[in-house]
């Protein structure tokens, strides 16, 4: 028997002033609870009750020990109580990392919404793209966009995004509608400078297919992209829930849609698995759903 578990046989058998009355309050029997009072007054070297044949009375240092027992014990429960009531209530700061165009476009509106819906949850959202490490870097939850390698992480799907070559109306009018990826050497093209180092998009569901592209201009973000596209200067290639609403309203159309690279998949990803906090738990039943309902993400 542990400390902790006879510390409680200790207290119950002075409340019971019985040995019987005191192992029937913690479930055990009477000789394992006249054994568990023998070790603790063995590895404290004092006696703690005065036996009889009718029942048991409290020493002095017994009386002492009592009143200290009972003050931990109180303790332990009320940490006991905090850790459970995190475990099932959403509470305290959540930590989320996200791609920038993805957290600005889709996470950080839901999570305003979850915000408010719990008011005892605070969150810190960092939006980067690249892969951050959840433990290393104490993040809760990570929206990720790509096939995910193997490891420990729980991963929940939310849907799928697709790599689109996009211009505007104007642009066509312009410049006609290229009909195969060899037919781009000829067109403007907007690039995005981390993204396309050597200069050739690839295409087809493996990816096998590359064309040589000429980017006279190159910019470090994709909303910078995408606004050069919409004013018709030329083509850019981004993900689909990029250029969700330019695509519903016309302002954007998509080209060399059958010779598209095999869609992405989008997850949210955490550690704990079902014995992650509330505050983790509410936010993916709260979001998941959500996301997956968005037909660009389809």
């Amino acid at each position: 028997m542990d400390r902790l578990q006879a510390l409680r046989v200790f207290v119950a058998v002075a409340e019971a002033q019985s040995f019987a009355g005191g192992a029937r309050a913690t479930g055990l029997s009477s000789p394992s609870a006249t054994r568990a009072i023998g070790i603790l007054e063995t590895a404290l070297g004092a006696r703690l009750f005065t036996r009889s044949t009718r029942r048991v009375r409290l020493t002095e240092v017994g009386q002492a020990y009592l009143a200290e027992v009972r003050e931990i014990l109180a303790l332990l429960q009320a940490a006991d109580d905090t850790a459970s009531g995190a475990a099932n209530t959403p509470v305290g700061q959540l930590r989320i990392t996200c791609p920038q165009e993805f957290g600005r476009i889709h996470v950080t509106p839901l999570l305003t919404e979850f915000l408010d819906r719990y008011p005892q949850v605070s969150a810190d959202v960092l939006m980067v793209d690249r892969i951050v490490n959840l433990v290393e870097e104490g993040f809760d939850i990570a929206a990720r966009i790509g096939h995910l390698p193997s490891s420990e992480l729980t991963a929940v799907r939310l849907g799928r995004v697709r790599r689109v070559i996009c211009g505007s109306p104007d642009y066509f009018a312009t410049w006609g509608r290229p009909q195969a990826p060899g037919d781009l050497a000829s067109h403007r093209v907007v690039s995005l400078a981390a993204g396309n180092p050597s200069g050739e998009w690839r295409f087809g569901p493996e990816g096998a297919q590359a064309a040589r592209v000429h980017s006279r201009l190159r910019v470090s973000s994709v909303a910078a992209a995408i606004d050069i596209a919409r004013h018709g200067w030329g083509l850019c290639r981004v993900l689909s829930y990029q250029v969700g609403p330019d695509l519903e309203t016309g302002r954007l159309q998509t080209v060399l849609e059958d010779h598209e690279p095999a869609p992405l998949p989008i997850h949210f990803v955490h550690v704990e698995g079902r014995r992650a906090a509330a505050k983790v738990r509410a936010f993916i039943d709260f979001a998941a759903p959500r996301l997956r309902r968005l037909e660009i993400l389809q």
